[in-house]
């Protein structure tokens, strides 16, 4: 007579309140790095904003703080892209990580770019003395819309949400949050760098309301942007592909605010037009395979 068996060990359930709140110290304190970014960046923005204080042009040591607050929001960017890659690389992702993530991005990607684009790019004039009026709201639509697409982006990616097996796509739905703050960066660094060299910038504050609604709006969007979550050391990918990325990374280093500014608007862009072109080609009636 064999002896029984020992019965499997009863895997943890990954949803209890112990498992599901879980601290893991390294993909979260990657997350602590992007929330004391965004966090420093809103002081930085904040000090620039009493220096201006009195003055329609942007002095230059608000300048020197509102390029400081542009770099922070680059190195949150960094933080926000490493945590989910220690946590995926170590299978340490958890539901507090999740959640602590979208909380940190909020501050960083979202009332940082706000408080940028009232001080900086809306609040100064430049002959239209309507923006200070209005530009509270047009920051405050940014903000709600950046804190509406981190909702969303939670319970669409939530483990126990049914999914419907025939989309396997990997792209975000609705531009991402990082993407439209590092839009709004470099607009920013685009702006100082006009001011520096003594430019008129009352001709760009006529296509900036314009362009940061269409920024919100497509954070709120269902237009799909290639997500770069897949993409390892072992990932392959066409020559075309390999082309593109140093000619960005290329056009970044020779041109720097130009350069940055083009790339980042031409990830916005390449969205907005793959989504007209399939849209396009859905609506194009095919011929009956008779009539042919």
């Amino acid at each position: 007579m064999t002896p029984a068996e020992p019965p499997p060990p009863e895997r943890e359930d990954p949803f209890s309140p112990e498992n599901a709140s879980r601290i893991y110290f390294l993909p979260n304190l990657m997350t602590a790095g992007n929330l004391f970014c965004g966090f420093v960046a809103c002081i930085k923005c904040v000090q620039a904003h009493y220096l201006m204080r009195g003055s329609d042009v942007i002095t230059p040591g608000a300048s020197v703080l509102f390029s400081e607050a542009v770099w922070l929001i680059f190195g949150a960017m960094a933080f926000d892209v490493l945590d989910g890659r220690l946590a995926r690389m170590g299978g340490k992702e958890s539901l507090f990580g999740g959640e602590f993530d979208s909380l940190a991005d909020v501050i960083s990607f979202g009332l940082t770019p706000a408080l940028m684009m009232f001080f900086l790019i809306l609040s100064p004039t430049q002959g239209y003395p309507i923006f200070q009026k209005i530009g509270w709201c047009f920051g405050f639509v940014y903000l709600l819309c950046a804190a509406i697409r981190l909702a969303r982006f939670n319970v669409i990616t939530h483990p126990l949400i049914i999914r419907d097996k025939k989309s396997g796509s990997k792209d975000f739905v609705g531009l991402p949050v990082p993407a439209a703050a590092g839009t709004v960066a470099a607009l920013v660094l685009f702006l100082l760098n006009l001011a520096k060299h003594d430019r008129e910038l009352q001709m760009w504050a006529l296509a900036l309301p314009p362009l940061l609604l269409l920024i919100a709006v497509l954070m709120v969007s269902t237009i799909r942007y290639p997500s770069g979550k897949q993409i390892d050391m072992q990932t392959k990918t066409p020559l075309v592909s390999l082309v593109l990325v140093v000619s960005g990374a290329g056009a970044i280093v020779a041109f720097k605010e130009i350069g940055m500014l083009v790339l980042m608007l031409g990830y916005i862009f390449f969205g907005l037009i793959r989504a007209f072109r399939e849209r396009g080609q859905k609506t194009t009636p095919t011929p009956d395979a008779e009539s042919v």
